[in-house]
């Protein structure tokens, strides 16, 4: 039983739950130096995401960029490279989507829907891939330039819908409220359960999990991404490409991210506004670790952390307190999860030590028996006459 309790496979499922529990005990402690009541907090975030229709249709709503962006994450993560630039590559996603989607808003909604879903990818592939060939080629630090590059994006967003995308009502009327034209309603995201917010986002969302599982783990491209991620000197070896996909990991990353912020604008918003990153890019971060890097992990990831997202809002305006509580929790769980992965890690090495130790002495014990099975037995009556 102890030895159960031990293994690396228990470990790596009991730890990242450990690690969360641990998490909101911490931020218990917060909320009670805050002079609010922890339980009565903690009731008001979990029934406010989770207690309600309106509350599961809102935490589904905020999974999907989560689960997007994370979907990113786990493939950048698998090649051996950190993408930071998430919330970048949302706004860089999320703007191309709106300026296609207006500049083409006579097409056929059938055609200027993908259309305009494939313009915030490739935005996003875009604005990932820069970053990815600045460590391929000159190996510059993926984390530096992925941040750098979330200021660009802010920067040229904020130009942007303060000049050339600056809605023309608000023009008109003097307020300038920094926000583009709103999207033609062919190019809206189907609502799933209206008059939530639920789009049919969600579902892309889930499929293309499931898309991604199969390419990392049933393809050779997916192979190849991998095997640059654990061991580039190896796949350099064996005739790999290596910083081809170092860049194809961050042009893949970003691909997802900017989606997300195309699916945002089309699903949510139906306009291109400040703020429309919404943390997403930090929180995918968040969400891929807890899933363990995995696509299919990720999905009930993203769902708890959309949860919090949600119950986050629910309890600020219920208990009083700062939603941003909830950031520092989510930095808390992204700690203690990277550090239960560090011990699952040492827990696996000593486990193949040990195996490696037992089957060692079992060949010694084995040849041992041969030897003493080969030699020439005697009559203990009469030392050395042979039987």
């Amino acid at each position: 039983m102890q030895r159960f309790f031990r293994s690396p496979r228990f470990l790596e499922i009991a730890l990242p739950i450990a690690a969360v529990l641990i998490a909101f005990a911490i931020g218990g402690v917060l909320l009670a130096a805050l002079g609010a009541n922890p339980f009565e907090a903690y009731w008001v975030l979990l029934s406010g995401a989770f207690g309600s229709v309106n509350g599961l249709t809102a935490t589904l709503t905020k999974m999907t960029p989560l689960l997007l962006v994370a979907l990113g994450i786990c493939i950048s993560f698998r090649g051996g490279v950190i993408n930071i630039g998430g919330e970048g590559q949302i706004i860089i996603g999320a703007l191309a989507s709106t300026a296609l989607a207006l500049w083409l808003r006579d097409l056929p909604g059938w055609l200027l829907l993908p259309l305009t879903l494939l313009a915030g990818a490739v935005g996003g592939a875009v604005w990932g891939g820069i970053a990815g060939v600045l460590k391929a080629r000159l190996n510059v630090n993926e984390i530096l330039s992925t941040v750098m590059l979330n200021a660009i994006a802010v920067q040229l967003m904020n130009f942007l819908l303060r000049g050339p995308m600056l809605d023309p009502d608000q023009i008109a009327a003097g307020t300038n409220i920094a926000q583009s034209e709103a999207l033609p309603r062919s190019v809206w995201l189907l609502r799933l359960a209206p008059p939530t917010l639920l789009h049919a986002g969600v579902i892309l969302a889930l499929v293309l999990a499931v898309l991604v599982y199969i390419l990392l783990w049933r393809t050779t491209i997916g192979y190849r991404i991998r095997t640059v991620g654990l061991n580039p000197s190896a796949a350099r070896y064996a005739g790999m490409p290596v910083p081809f996909y170092i860049a194809l990991s961050l042009t893949l990353a970003g691909a997802f991210a900017g989606l997300a912020g195309a699916v945002e604008v089309t699903g949510v918003q139906h306009r291109m506004l400040e703020g429309l990153s919404g943390g997403y890019g930090f929180s995918g971060i968040v969400a891929a670790l807890f899933g363990k890097l995995h696509p299919l992990g990720a999905i009930p990831a993203s769902f708890l952390f959309g949860g919090l997202l949600v119950g986050a809002n629910k309890m600020q305006l219920t208990v009083q307190v700062p939603s941003a509580l909830i950031t520092a929790i989510n930095g808390l769980v992204v700690m203690f999860v990277v550090a239960s992965e560090v011990y699952v890690r040492r827990a696996r090495r000593r486990a193949g030590r040990e195996a490696a130790e037992a089957s060692l002495v079992s060949d010694t014990d084995r040849a041992s028996a041969e030897v003493t099975a080969g030699e020439p037995q005697t009559d203990s009556a009469t030392p050395g006459l042979k039987l």
